[in-house]
């Protein structure tokens, strides 16, 4: 059985696509409000769960008001001992919740064959459970990584994130061998992610108007997912020719 903290999160999350001139702008005028956390820049790695005919992301690219996903994460490079994070992640009327339990991979293969608990007996636990039994057979289906800003206001529960250089792997689904990938955004892109529990302060909100920042809707793993689509079919269309 795996140990470790248990987080349980509710919140908002608001995401935007940024260029170079406006990450520069964003990050000057916040300072004021916001600190950088005491990790600095680091290099997170996401390996996504989904049926073999990618039912949950599937799902989720169509929009509905209800969607959930499963990921296990790293801070760099894992190895087999190292600690990681299993988050189950729900999204329901703009509101996302979050279980996230501390694990190692070894174990996280043994609860998706099908065997074991992931964290100890509880409540997340059979949330957990549950997701893997309801979705029958999960197995590793995307890589996402990205080196990552995190910001924490602290006086508040306001955390923006900025995510540098988003990359994917469809291939060598493993979080013990690199942290390389394809780019998910062209250029010099970076994915802002405002993650509030209440209404986004007032400061935020001019910051984003004077910086021409508008809100997008963009998922990491679904953009992934429809640049592998797309790949598939011009593979067919010049098979076909």
């Amino acid at each position: 059985m795996a140990e470790g903290p248990i987080v349980v999160m509710k919140r908002y999350e608001l995401k935007y696509i940024l260029n170079r001139k406006q990450t520069e702008f964003l990050k000057e005028k916040m300072a004021d409000y916001m600190k950088l956390d005491q990790y600095g820049r680091t290099s997170i790695a996401s390996l996504y769960y989904d049926t073999p005919d990618y039912r949950l992301i599937r799902t989720s690219v169509e929009k509905p008001l209800f969607k959930e996903k499963i990921r296990l994460r790293s801070y760099g490079i894992a190895t087999r001992e190292s600690p990681v994070f299993l988050e189950l992640k729900r999204k329901a009327y703009g509101i996302v919740y979050k279980r996230r339990v501390q694990s190692t991979i070894p174990l996280v293969e043994k609860f998706f064959a099908g065997s074991g608990d992931v964290c100890a007996p509880g409540q997340i636990n059979r949330e957990i459970t549950y997701f893997r039994d309801y979705y029958s057979q999960l197995v590793p289906a995307c890589l996402i990584i990205y080196d990552r800003e995190a910001y924490f206001q602290p006086d508040g529960d306001l955390r923006i994130t900025i995510d540098f250089h988003p990359r994917y792997r469809s291939d060598s689904l493993d979080l013990t061998v690199s942290m390389d990938g394809e780019p998910l955004l062209t250029g010099d892109s970076a994915i802002l992610e405002i993650k509030v529990q209440q209404a986004e302060p007032l400061w935020l909100t001019a910051i984003l108007d004077q910086g021409e920042i508008r809100k997008t809707s963009i998922s990491k793993y679904g953009t992934a997912y429809r640049k592998q689509i797309e790949i598939a079919r011009k593979k067919e269309v010049m098979l076909s020719n």
